[in-house]
């Protein structure tokens, strides 16, 4: 993080000023690490930063909840210059569980901010993390700046009025942690208030759940004081040029990418493909785009859709299939007939 002055940006008083910084969220797969990482990176944008994103999804299918094979990470790297990547290390990390942490440990950069829900750091997930003891505690972290809280309970608390079970109350610890991070870098809550709105509008209940734990984890970062002397960081805005501008996702440049590649060829494209995160948004993109020569055909399995697409190359097509780690390898036999043939 390249600090540039102190106590300097209007209206945020004490509040650290940085050229930019990285952020990395992790946790379980259904801790909702990447709508939570969507949802920063859309106050940011609004906050005129530069910025680029990585979001990181576990290779295998349906890995145990709490084993450092499930866990789910989104990173964005972003600031008041130019941004050309997602970063390399990163300032803050968000644990929300010991495999998160046990993962994402290495890539923090050292004197590093770490925010842990310690309402998950139980004996059982030490266990499956790999940890012999609690790493909260054992002094194991003391070259960075840690702030342990059970956000799973406040999450809980922040909640109750609004008749959630346990684990519907739970689901919302996302959005707890959102908050608190929107203060650290004082990001607006408003878009993400009213995306909650539109995504939940047949469960109002859900929609104000969610905004109130929102609400409760950036309150509980302005006035808690966690760490003696913090009043967060402040991230001018970049040097843009004016116009209109688009997010796009590296599933959809990869798409128009294709789409573009087999135009020049003049070849109609036969994209074939098995869902599967994060290869299933080409997919989607794809199929939206017959007008451009391309066809889409979801499979029934891994293997077929390997398969179709070396027919359709056959047929003088340009033949195309994705997927991901674990669906490679069960197209590991159709790609040796393609290199063959």
């Amino acid at each position: 993080m390249n600090l540039i002055d102190k106590n300097v940006l209007l209206n945020q008083p004490d509040r650290e000023e940085v050229e930019s910084a990285v952020v990395r969220l992790a946790g379980d797969s259904g801790d909702g690490m990447q709508l939570t990482g969507g949802q920063f990176t859309l106050a940011t944008a609004l906050a005129g930063n530069d910025l680029a994103t990585f979001p990181d999804f576990p290779a295998e299918i349906r890995a145990p909840a709490g084993t450092t094979f499930g866990v789910s990470s989104f990173q964005i790297n972003f600031g008041s210059r130019a941004i050309k990547t997602s970063g390399d290390s990163f300032d803050v990390l968000v644990a929300m569980n010991p495999a998160a942490l046990k993962v994402e440990l290495k890539g923090l950069k050292t004197s590093g901010m770490i925010l842990a829900d310690t309402g998950s750091f139980t004996d059982r997930n030490f266990r499956k993390a790999g940890y012999e003891r609690n790493p909260l505690e054992d002094g194991s972290l003391n070259a960075y700046r840690l702030v342990a809280l059970d956000i799973s309970q406040l999450t809980m608390d922040s909640v109750k009025e609004y008749g959630l079970t346990n684990k519907e109350a739970l689901r919302c610890k996302n959005l707890w942690t959102l908050g608190f991070v929107y203060w650290m870098f004082g990001r607006k809550r408003q878009a993400t208030s009213d995306w909650l709105h539109a995504k939940f509008s047949k469960r109002p209940e859900l929609a104000s759940a969610n905004i109130a734990a929102l609400n409760a984890g950036h309150a509980f970062a302005e006035t808690a004081e966690v760490l003696d002397g913090f009043q967060g960081f402040a991230v001018p805005p970049a040097a843009i040029s004016p116009g209109q501008y688009r997010a796009v996702t590296g599933a959809e440049a990869m798409a128009w990418g294709l789409a573009a590649g087999c135009q020049l060829a003049e070849l109609e494209m036969i994209f074939c493909s098995y869902p599967i995160t994060p290869a299933s948004s080409v997919l989607h993109t794809l199929s939206n785009m017959t007008a451009f020569g391309v066809t889409t055909f979801q499979a029934e399995d891994e293997i077929a859709a390997a398969c179709a697409a070396i027919g359709a190359s056959y047929a003088g097509g340009m033949g195309v299939t994705s997927s991901s780690g674990p669906g490679i390898a069960l197209k590991g036999e159709a790609i040796g007939l393609a290199i063959s043939t």
